[in-house]
């Protein structure tokens, strides 16, 4: 079967890369995906059997709150495209990578199951990065309906990875972990983190999400799912797990409530995860944390 991954030079990409290396992994230097012309190009060079579509403008709160209409447009365009010139190309398998963030700001239960994805609207920190990978989901169970096609997507909860980005526009995890190193190195005796702590999150290392890619192919599976852990822990707990996992407890925690939280919680059942993969098991985030953190020192020490 021959496979292309859509941005794979990203976090999910490398990670893909290391158990799927006869794959095809392209980057924005390769098509441009917003262009139909260029879309339709890609799939008549490479004629794809399968399709795991990773590429999208990301970024954090800030970044979303202040370029909304970029997020919406370049993610939107990407989805639509690919979708329907996968099916023109009579491309048998098609993955989709959404994002917790398309799910509901508020809801009367928790944590969030396949279901409720429309009940209500993502929340306004991101609205429009959310509606536009929830329009991708709302686009694969229309093909599904209407063209017989067995398109998938996969909704994984917040990644972290040693191939993160660590810049301005860095996640959570990543610019915690970085902020953690350069105090160390500058022995500080605090780290600043934004909003109140308070905000619950499930935090996945990669890696554990690209296997579950790998086994929808390789078994079969087609029906859509949350990807998460079962640890859904407020932002404070994240970051003094991280403190004990990279040996760093003496750091204080001083938060910014300035800056916005975004999403108060936002974790999602994994329970079709479960029945569709019944011997997987995500890595500790204490764990995943304590390993990211050993790479990532020895390659800043590099540096």
């Amino acid at each position: 079967m021959k496979i292309v991954v859509t941005g794979g030079s990203g976090l999910v990409g490398e990670s893909l890369q290391q158990i799927m290396p006869d794959a095809i992994y392209l980057s924005s230097k390769d098509y441009d995906l917003t262009s139909q012309e260029q879309v339709q190009t890609m799939f008549c060079d490479l004629k794809p059997d399968a399709v795991v579509h990773l590429a999208g403008r990301v970024g954090g709160i800030v970044d979303n709150i202040k370029y909304p209409a970029k997020y919406y447009t370049d993610n939107a365009l990407m989805n639509t495209l690919l979708v329907e010139n996968a099916r023109m190309s009579n491309v048998k398998r098609f993955i989709g990578i959404l994002s917790t963030c398309v799910y509901p700001d508020v809801v009367a239960n928790y944590p969030l199951t396949e279901e409720m994805l429309h009940v209500g609207p993502p929340t306004p920190t991101n609205f429009a990065y959310g509606y536009a990978k929830r329009c991708l989901a709302v686009q694969i169970d229309a093909y599904n309906k209407e063209y017989n096609t067995q398109y998938q997507y996969l909704t994984p909860c917040n990644l972290y990875g040693v191939n993160d980005k660590f810049g301005e526009n860095s996640h959570f995890v990543p610019a915690l972990l970085r902020k953690i190193y350069d105090a160390k190195i500058n022995r500080a005796s605090e780290i600043l983190l934004f909003g109140s702590g308070k905000p619950l999150r499930q935090f996945m290392l990669v890696d554990d999400f690209a296997k579950v890619i790998k086994l929808c192919l390789e078994q079969n599976i087609y029906e859509s799912f949350n990807v998460a852990t079962d640890q859904n822990l407020s932002i404070d707990e994240i970051a003094r797990l991280a403190l004990k996992a990279c040996d760093a407890e003496h750091l204080k925690l001083v938060y910014d409530d300035s800056m916005p939280d975004g999403q108060f919680r936002k974790d999602v059942s994994i329970e079709k995860l479960k029945k569709s993969i019944p011997t997987f098991k995500a890595k500790d985030l204490k764990i995943g944390l304590k390993e990211t953190y050993e790479i990532l020192s020895r390659k800043w020490d590099a540096s």
